[in-house]
């Protein structure tokens, strides 16, 4: 059983690492290749999530690493790999005309690779590994457009700040062989103090950055500009979400310190109400998306500190089938229409009703609109947080009333009918069509989003925390339900009655009514714009704090660079040139005495052997 442990990351990265390797040679059949190798991915993940293997090997110093299935690395091995396959779909027909399309599936397949080591590691040093290959595959990834420099900038920026919080992980295996001998994460929680708390300030640290929580959301912004496929990939089942599946895993060691659990809790509680308020005020879609993915990893962010496991694991499996969908979605209009500004994408959904249909059942979803999946996995987590915290469960609880905002949104701008206030001054030109590659992914994701949320009805919710482990909570109540699915449909209800008025500058007929205008005006000064200014401060203080104190990094370097250089080269290589003339001065005394005359040795050796005998008697 232990082969299909090895079998689940070596077949995605080894064929991943060919493809990528051989490049132009393989774009003729890597896209079926890589398709094909997702498919049987999907397979051996649902067979080692059945069949539960463990592998272990010697490292070294007596210390072992190793992998294993339990009910939550199978939850996310499945996941992953389905999120590939359906991805990877859609990419056959995004990247048809793509010349470098053998290097684009190579990545895309060890990326998915390094993800699934990622959840079944089961000690610090593999999942080092694999954490390290996942950022240099994201990397490649963003900029995977590499002739574009804002392009390369943007995957420099995930990169830096990613691996900045990656040293978290690195401070915490040192730390787990100082405290317990071994790099298993299972003892994490029972090391003494301090260990145990620098072992969860590593891993939060870590874990924060990979999921763009707060203060480092801003690199997930710039990650748009890699091609569609990769958003969504990276989005919803691998790199964002590995984060906050780590924090989950953790879960006892976040306990275990008390500090940790609370500080991974609002930390997750202030992103989701924040980047969801970026999120409303934003008028590019992908944008939109971007930050509700910062938005949403914050609840399952939140589910970890308060010990919701099994809230937070259906949380990320509904939240990855909902964003893939809203991101393929976005990337068919961007190829089709040639943008990805919501004021130009009216009529979009009317045009490409599949796409559109789907994408409606996908942002209604990350709505939480009844009966959609998010609805319930999110409820699913608040019910626990309103247990441990009433001012954290108010945070949540209007972040997650934001997220009804800024998707309904999205929605409404899609399905509304193209008129004379739609601009057409797009990106690039589109190709006016989308292909049936692109298209067969989105109802079996559309299907998965609707319905996942079962697992989460009372009914069901306790196989299902069964399945993902973690402290055993009750799953939402019914009355928080319907509560929560009333204040949904209101907040969706406004923002569809008030985006057309906020929309229009005047009236469009002379017969409309007077409450008409108050109503816009209302939305405007008491909604609309403390959200815009709410998103253009933490833009201000994204640009020039967090920016600025990144920017300052290399200056304050080459500073010091030429400051040592200044005062420190010029001694240091007088010195040196000092040094150098000294041996030189003694090697030629040395080789005088060396005449290649036998007598002059005896000479020199009765000389020594007199003053020898001088130093001798003077001592004694």
């Amino acid at each position: 059983m232990s082969a299909i442990l090895v079998l689940l990351p070596v077949l995605p990265g080894g064929s991943g690492a060919f493809l990528a390797v051989a490049g132009r040679r393989t774009r003729g059949f890597a896209p079926g290749a890589a398709v094909a190798v997702a498919a049987v991915t999907l397979v051996l993940a649902v067979a080692a999530a059945v069949t539960r293997p463990e592998v272990s090997v010697p490292l070294f110093a007596g210390l072992r690493s190793g992998a294993a299935i339990d009910g939550l690395s199978a939850v996310m091995a499945v996941t992953v790999a389905a999120v590939t396959l359906a991805v990877l779909g859609y990419a056959a027909g995004e990247m048809r005309d793509e010349e470098s399309r053998g290097r684009f599936f190579g990545l895309m397949l060890l990326f998915a690779g390094s993800m699934l080591v990622t959840v079944t590691a089961a000690d610090l040093a593999l999942l080092l590994m694999a954490w390290e290959v996942m950022g240099a595959m994201s990397y490649a990834l963003i900029g995977f457009w590499w002739r574009a420099p804002e392009r390369v900038t943007a995957a420099d920026v995930a990169f830096v700040t990613t691996r900045a919080g990656d040293l978290g992980l690195y401070l915490s295996a040192g730390v787990a062989v100082a405290a317990t001998g071994s790099l298993g994460l299972a003892g994490l929680p029972d090391a003494a103090r301090p260990w145990r708390d620098l072992a969860a300030a590593g891993i939060v640290l870590a874990a924060l950055g990979k999921s763009a929580q707060l203060p480092f959301s801003f690199w997930l912004s710039r990650a748009m500009a890699g091609p569609s496929a990769v958003s969504a990939l990276l989005h919803s089942a691998t790199m964002v979400a590995a984060g906050a599946y780590l924090l989950l895993r953790t879960q006892p060691l976040l306990a275990a310190t008390g500090w940790a659990a609370a500080l991974v809790s609002w930390t997750g509680a202030l992103t989701a109400l924040a980047l969801g308020a970026v999120a409303v005020a934003q008028r590019d879609l992908k944008q939109l998306l971007a930050a509700s993915t910062c938005a949403q990893i914050g609840f399952m962010v939140l589910a970890a500190g308060a010990g919701a496991v099994a809230g937070g694991a259906a949380h990320l499996v509904a939240h990855a089938a909902v964003k893939s969908l809203l991101f393929l979605g976005a990337g068919a209009w961007l190829a089709a229409l040639g943008t990805k500004d919501m004021g130009e994408l009216h009529g979009a959904a009317r045009r490409f009703p599949l796409v559109g249909v789907a994408f409606a059942v996908g942002g209604l979803a990350l709505a939480g609109l009844p009966p959609f999946s998010l609805w319930v996995t999110k409820e699913a987590v608040l019910a626990v947080v309103a247990d441990e915290s009433a001012p954290l469960h108010l945070v949540s609880y209007a972040a997650a009333l934001l997220a009804t905002a800024y998707a309904v949104k999205a929605v409404v701008a899609v399905w509304l009918p193209a008129d004379a206030a739609t601009r057409h001054h797009t990106e690039r030109p589109g190709t006016g069509r989308v292909g049936l590659l692109e298209r067969l992914p989105m109802p079996a994701l559309a299907l998965v989003a609707a319905l996942f949320g079962l697992v989460g009805l009372p009914a069901a919710f306790s196989g299902w925390s069964r399945l993902a482990g973690g402290p055993a909570h009750p799953g939402p109540g019914l009355a928080a339900l319907l509560l929560s699915g009333v204040l949904a449909v209101a907040v969706a209800l406004a923002v569809r009655v008030a985006m057309p008025l906020v929309r229009r500058r005047r009236l469009a007929a002379p017969g409309v009514l007077r409450e008409w205008l108050l109503l816009e005006r209302g939305a405007r000064a008491v909604v609309w714009r403390p959200l815009v200014a709410l998103a253009r401060a933490l833009a201000r203080f994204d640009d020039r704090v967090i920016d600025g104190f990144v920017g300052s990094v290399p200056r304050v370097g080459v500073g010091l660079a030429a400051l040592t250089r200044r005062r420190l080269e010029k001694p240091v290589d007088g010195a040196v040139r000092l040094v150098a003339a000294g041996a030189a001065g003694l090697g030629a005394l040395a080789r005088r005495p060396q005449t290649g005359q036998v007598h002059t040795y005896f000479a020199q050796v009765a000389v020594a052997l007199l003053v020898l005998a001088v130093v001798v008697a003077l001592v004694v």
